[in-house]
């Protein structure tokens, strides 16, 4: 080869190669560990089934383990992420409790009516337990002006079902995965004469309120003569002895209109933004 050809010949420069490059993939230890150690993999364990010497249709013994505290975690957990799913989309919503053994011909149905369609009408969305009574009351109201109408059911031991004014529905084991939808997603409380859950629901917002936990809003009880025995032992009792501050009474408000119940939830949520 003459000098003018060795001048102009380049010297070849191999590549180094890289992980990617086919054929040079590295082992994931991670990941080839169950075929490293002939184990099975966890799809394998996870889709594994019992084998039988002959088909069994139900073996009750194999749900043991979904009734014991760390598989109710798992429920529990399930139970907020899907509340909160079904309710992310909600703007402003008001809660509405009550009895659900309140009939339709009471005033008290017609006043619930009446006050979630002066919500709805507003802009607030109306969530209730999805039940009878004053909810299906509530949830009717909401629906018939065009506002968005949700429930929020619970298992109890005796069936209950959802009312057919519910646009949303959204079903719970548990009170207080239920309760925490309340809480979150409301701009206020309007609690019409009922029962345990619904004083459950009165004392829980004031607890919460008082102690700090959440900020302040409206807390309406629905019906002066109804709530007034209990308002007049709180002050008697409650208050003269110091179990409460005066002023822990004004965390409630007492009316009988359902005028004056949305205009305070609108005027309260007005001065909180």
């Amino acid at each position: 080869m003459n000098k003018k050809n060795q001048k102009s010949a380049k010297p070849t420069v191999k590549k180094p190669s890289t992980v990617n490059s086919p054929g040079h993939f590295v082992p994931n230890p991670s990941l080839s560990r169950a075929a490293r150690t002939g184990k099975a993999t966890e799809d394998e364990l996870l889709l594994e089934r019992p084998k039988l010497p002959h088909p069994v249709p139900r073996m009750p013994a194999r749900a043991e383990f979904t009734r014991e505290d760390p598989w109710r975690v798992l429920r529990i957990l399930g139970e907020y992420v899907h509340g909160f799913d079904a309710l992310a989309e909600v703007g402003t919503a008001v809660a509405i409790f009550g009895s659900a053994r309140t009939r339709e011909n009471d005033p008290m149905y017609a006043a619930a009516r009446e006050l979630a369609g002066r919500l709805a009408k507003m802009g607030f969305a109306i969530i209730t337990g999805g039940g009878p009574g004053i909810m299906e009351a509530a949830n009717r109201g909401a629906r018939e002006t065009g506002g968005l109408s949700i429930g929020c059911n619970i298992e109890l031991p005796h069936e209950q079902s959802t009312n057919p004014y519910v646009d949303v529905s959204i079903n719970f084991r548990y009170f207080f995965c239920r309760k925490t939808m309340f809480m979150k997603y409301s701009e206020g409380f309007v609690l019409f004469p009922g029962g345990f859950g619904t004083l459950d629901e009165l004392f829980e917002s004031l607890t919460l309120i008082q102690t700090g936990k959440i900020r302040r809003f409206p807390v309406i009880m629905f019906g002066s003569d109804y709530w007034g025995g209990m308002l007049e032992w709180m002050r008697r009792r409650l208050v003269e002895e110091a179990k409460i501050d005066p002023g822990d009474l004004d965390l409630m408000a007492v009316t009988d209109s359902p005028q004056a119940a949305s205009e305070l939830i609108l005027e309260r949520y007005q001065q909180r933004r």
